[in-house]
């Protein structure tokens, strides 16, 4: 069922819009509209223009939540305003120690890590660090070079360059290494392996031994400084730790005060009288429920006035909509968002859709043991993870055990139970006429019939709710429209019972008044709406435009009733297709391969099962909701929305 929504307007002393959001609003569901818009009527309304206080220590607290270990930490809900926002600012200002603390540690790991990476290529020279970078009378270069020039650099070595070159590490592009060479030759040698491209490659002096050791020694210092890091971590999950409960709570309470803060987005300041005492207005949304309830305990509060508006939804556009139905019902509502939430003046289909969506899938899908699989599986799944859609599965899972009864069939097998019904392959009938035809097929239009005629009661319901003339009489889902389809459908249903059919004067009387009415449904609701607005288009193409609708009219009450054959040719081909699985497993020669059966059920339960809830999910939009539904409803999301979305 649809809430029925009422407008509100909820005023008092502008200081006081916390205290009324946090005791109030956030009880009762409102959706808050735009104070400053919706009451155009008054005069001198202006919007807040107050920045969060709230925001930044809310972002702290959440930031220092996320850092809290798991633990079983019960929120302190106790502090005051003031302590919450002390004890943030104090738990903020020895975290920011420690993170600059980390930070200088993270620096200095940082450039021992540059360190070691520069001498890490050098590691294999065997020779004094220390000592070779503070010879007298020779020089020492550290570098690399290119693969290709090292090569033409042995030839210089060898025949006439005074230089002796160490090699290090080599990879696939440089040959990393040093080289001595006497003070009177540095500048030619130098010369020479800058031509052959090779990169000086500063090392410090403040290495003792060999590059070997040194590289070990900064590893060391390394690791060293990433232990401190660990120990300035261990701190400050401690001191979140040490405040967990009151951080807990402090969040908690925050995010409520910061939303309650943000509502004066959606409100409206006032200033009256000499003084210019200072105002707040919110308006917005409310059940009928809760606007009683607001308004019984709100009568004493003087710093509160609440007025109801009635009627305001023909002025300031139609209310949202909020539906309520049992929790049997509940995950049905996933299809009636799929498709778009009923208006405020629309009946609510989530029973309707609930009861003809499991019946029929069950008739497509009849058998005892996938059913009650169907019903398990999905009962689990919904009661772990409160997925509608396995909700909806289990609910369908037992009209297929239903149905499965009615077929007598098992997993396939029909020789376990007796039919309680019939055998949807089996069972045929007699029509005149038409001759021989499969039962399931003649029970699933007539079922098809019965809803057209449901669906077209249900169009009248919303067309007076409305209050559409034109729909309520003249359309073919009006009362023309039923009385015309009503009477074809007991016509055909006496000629196929064998019964006698209405005469001449009353087919004439039934069917040829309503072609009239869909003919003239425009003039007729102008007449009886005492509007004179002429027909845009002369006589000659009204009559041709209405022509065409009536047949395509026609057309569609034909094609909508034969929809409904699919649920008699699924069951049937539910049953043939099982009836090849058994085959292929050896059932029907007495000696069964039992995986063969359990792979069988499992694929057919699975992709037949998905292929009969589309085609069902399609008939419940095509065939039933075009012809009373639109869902051209609004959601209602009320100001504390964001507390359920947590629960």
């Amino acid at each position: 069922m649809i809430v029925k929504m009422k407008f509100l307007s909820i005023s008092g002393p502008r200081t006081d819009i916390d205290r009324v959001c946090d005791v109030y609003l956030s009880k009762y569901e409102m959706q808050l509209e735009n104070a400053v818009t919706e009451l155009k009527t008054t005069d001198n309304l202006l919007p807040f223009v107050e920045v969060n206080p709230y925001k930044e220590p809310l972002a702290k607290a959440e930031q220092f939540a996320a850092l809290l270990p798991p633990s079983d930490a019960v929120a302190d809900s106790m502090m005051t305003q003031d302590e919450m926002i002390a004890m943030i600012r104090e738990i903020n200002h020895e975290y920011l120690q420690l993170q600059e603390k980390k930070e200088l540690l993270k620096k200095s790991r940082d450039e021992l890590k540059d360190k070691l990476n520069v001498l890490e290529p050098f590691r294999p020279l065997e020779l004094d660090l220390h000592k070779a970078l503070r010879y007298r009378y020779m020089k020492i270069r550290f570098g690399r070079i290119g693969v290709d020039y090292y090569r033409k650099l042995e030839k210089y070595l060898f025949e006439d360059l005074n230089a002796v070159f160490l090699e290090g590490i080599r990879n696939e592009n440089f040959v990393y290494g040093c080289y001595f060479v006497s003070n009177t030759e540095a500048s030619r040698v130098d010369s020479v392996f800058n031509s052959l491209h090779f990169e000086r490659i500063s090392i410090s002096g403040e290495y003792i031994g060999t590059p070997s050791l040194a590289c070990e020694s900064l590893q060391q210092d390394i690791d060293s400084t990433n232990e401190k890091i660990d120990a300035v971590d261990k701190e400050i999950e401690e001191l979140m730790r040490s405040h967990a409960s009151k951080l807990l709570g402090a969040q908690k309470r925050l995010e409520e005060l910061s939303n309650n803060f943000d509502v004066r987005k959606m409100a409206a300041r006032l200033e009256e009288g000499d003084n210019k005492e200072d105002y707040y207005i919110l308006c917005g949304w409310m059940g009928e429920a809760d606007v009683a309830a607001f308004l019984k305990e709100s009568e004493n509060d003087d710093k509160v006035f609440v007025v109801v508006e009635e009627d305001r939804e023909k002025f300031f556009g139609d209310p949202p909509t909020k539906l309520k139905n049992p929790k049997f019902f509940k995950p049905f509502e996933m299809f009636i968002r799929m498709y778009g939430l009923p208006a405020h003046d629309e009946m609510d289909p989530t029973v309707f859709v609930a009861l003809t969506y499991t019946f029929i899938f069950g008739a497509m899908f009849g058998d005892v043991g996938q059913g009650l699989c169907l019903f398990v599986i999905g009962g689990l799944v919904y009661l772990m993870k409160k997925a509608n859609l396995a909700g909806i599965i289990s609910i369908a899972g037992i009209f297929s055990a239903f149905f499965g009864f009615m077929f007598g069939s098992v997993f396939g097998f029909e020789d376990v139970l007796p039919a309680i019904w019939l055998r949807p392959v089996d069972a045929m009938t007699n029509l005149p006429f038409i001759g021989q035809l499969n039962t399931v097929f003649i029970v699933a239009i007539a079922f098809g019939m019965a809803l057209n005629i449901l669906v077209m009661l249900f169009h009248v319901i919303n067309a007076i709710r409305a209050h559409d003339t034109e729909n309520i009489w003249f359309s073919n889902n009006g009362i023309a429209g039923l009385v015309f389809y009503g009477f074809l459908v007991l016509t055909v249903a006496l000629y196929m019972t064998g019964h006698k059919v209405p005469g001449n004067i009353m087919m004439a009387v039934f069917l040829g008044i309503p072609i009239l009415l869909f003919l003239f449904k425009e003039p007729l609701t102008n007449l009886v709406t005492r509007n004179h607005k002429k027909l845009e288009e002369g006589k000659g193409m009204f009559l041709v435009q209405g022509f065409f609708e009536l047949f395509e009219t026609m057309l569609s009450y034909f094609s909508n009733t034969l929809s409904y054959v699919r649920i008699g040719a699924f069951a049937v081909s539910h049953a043939a297709i099982m009836e090849v699985v058994l085959m292929l497993s050896g059932a029907q020669d007495g000696s069964p391969n039992w995986i063969g059966v359990i792979i069988g059920n499992i694929v057919v339960c699975g992709l037949e099962g998905l292929i009969v809830g589309i085609q069902v999910l399609r008939l419940e939009y095509y065939e039933m909701f075009s012809r009373f539904y639109k869902g051209s409803g609004r959601e209602f999301k009320p100001f504390n929305n964001h507390k359920k979305e947590k629960l």
